[in-house]
């Protein structure tokens, strides 16, 4: 889907008028425990947490010699809904909290970010290839994946379900509970991969399976929703937690998998140790914890960054 589309289509499923604005501040206290303000205590926040970042001597020492020398880093980045990364009003602007990460820890690394939108499910073999140097995605670390790409963590996020308000489901613990429904989802997700392993278990309980239905734009995800096409989606739990924010008739269910999340990039790629000190750089002077809180994500912050850990079971 086009930019101004997207744009477009995401504020036909929005219950609440958002200013959004690429200049001045609006940085609402976080509602519920530091997680998204709620519709009607204030607009999304646009509070400049990163420009102050200054460069780290010896992470940026850690970066290969050819960074070194270019100064630039090609970034590859998904953009789908807050608070993970959206467009502003103008569409074409990217804004949210994996940019704002991305913008800190190349300021950290003293090196110019060259971002370029791409689709989820085409950045990880993008990476592979060399088409990029490093992706964003609220791209989860799971055991199938490091097989061919490393991660460096930045924050802890997962897996979990929203419903209309009318929906029966109150928590899903077991996918089984989703036996006869239309599930919705990212397509290229580890929720996609979920679901699709354990499709299975609905017929093996003589229960009819549950139907998953994938798409590329987060905002179909949430039109097939209202829309009755779909009984439940499956996504992210800082995406969930802020989307039900925004629209009436829904509510987030429960968490179900949390899972770390990093900064993608090719197997064996050298970058990683320098990434991860830089992670941990903008930790130590409070910028981390200053962009956790712009975008309601409070409850997502890791103690240290760490270069491909096993999946979380």
């Amino acid at each position: 889907m086009p930019r101004t589309r997207h744009t477009a289509a995401f504020a036909l499923i929005t219950a609440v008028a958002l200013t959004l604005t690429s200049c001045g501040s609006a940085d609402p206290a976080p509602a519920g425990g530091g997680r998204p303000a709620a519709p009607g205590e204030g607009r999304l926040p646009t509070t400049d947490v990163v420009s102050a970042v200054r460069k780290d001597e010896a992470a940026a020492k850690l970066l290969p010699p050819d960074v070194r020398a270019s100064g630039a880093l090609t970034l590859a980045t998904s953009v789908g809904a807050p608070p993970g990364a959206f467009y502003l009003e103008d569409g074409r602007t990217p804004a949210g909290a994996d940019i704002d990460f991305a913008d800190a820890v190349g300021r950290a690394l003293g090196v110019r970010i060259e971002r370029e939108v791409a689709s989820f499910d085409a950045i990880l073999p993008a990476l592979s290839s060399g088409k990029y140097d490093v992706g964003t995605g609220n791209f989860g670390v799971t055991d199938e994946r490091r097989e061919t790409i490393d991660f460096v963590t930045y924050i802890n996020d997962g897996q979990g379900f929203a419903v209309r308000q009318d929906s029966p489901l109150k928590k899903v613990t077991d996918l089984t509970q989703l036996c006869g429904l239309t599930v919705a989802t990212g397509a290229g997700t580890t929720f996609e991969v979920t679901l699709e392993e354990n499709r299975h278990r609905c017929a093996e309980a003589g229960r009819k399976p549950y139907e998953v239905r994938t798409y590329a734009d987060q905002a179909a995800i949430w039109i097939s929703l209202q829309q009755g096409r779909s009984d439940v989606v499956m996504s992210t739990i800082n995406g969930l937690r802020y989307a039900v924010t925004q629209q009436e008739g829904l509510r987030f269910l429960n968490e179900f998998k949390r899972l770390d999340v990093g900064f993608a990039f090719r197997k064996g790629t050298p970058l990683a140790p320098a990434f991860q000190a830089a992670v941990n750089s903008i930790k130590a002077d409070g910028t981390y914890d200053r962009i956790l809180k712009k975008w309601g994500t409070t409850e997502s912050a890791i103690s240290t960054s760490r270069i491909s850990p096993p999946e979380i079971r």
